[in-house]
């Protein structure tokens, strides 16, 4: 399924780079507020998806950079790697844990378990939509 409209494939070059950073926002809100790695993700696998129909399953594959089913074994990977810590402490599973990292100028880069978690959901979810719509259109050529 390839369009040749040009007005699709410029909305999906201008659209593509916003919606993927809103994908970002939505993930690092999520632990506090209403997103998370789900809503990132499909948010993000949106974004592929829009140029997926524009310019075919081939360039999407291309602009992927990575095969989506390395990226949904990669999200289930960091999800079941979230759960290490708590388990090498002797807690219940998904305790969270967190670490405050020292940047320069005396800040803090606080990182956590359920961010590793949530990262791990937003990969899963845009491999797994990314496996399903490029096989889809991959069928359908």
């Amino acid at each position: 399924m390839k369009s040749n409209t040009m007005i699709l494939h410029t909305a999906a070059l201008l659209i593509m780079p916003l919606q993927l950073m809103f994908s970002v926002f939505l993930l690092f809100r999520g632990h506090d507020e209403p997103g998370g790695g789900f809503i990132g993700g499909l948010v993000a696998a949106g974004a592929f998806v829009l140029y997926a129909f524009a310019f075919g399953a081939e360039p999407a594959r291309r602009i992927l950079r990575v095969g989506p089913r390395d990226l949904l074994g990669a999200g289930l990977l960091l999800g079941l790697a979230s759960t290490l810590p708590a388990l090498l402490s002797g807690q219940p599973m998904l305790t969270a844990h967190w670490w405050e990292l020292p940047l320069p100028g005396g800040d803090y880069l606080k990182l956590s378990t359920p961010l590793i978690f949530d990262i791990g959901v937003y990969f899963a979810v845009l491999g797994t939509i990314m496996t399903f719509v490029i096989g889809l259109m991959e069928a359908e050529e």
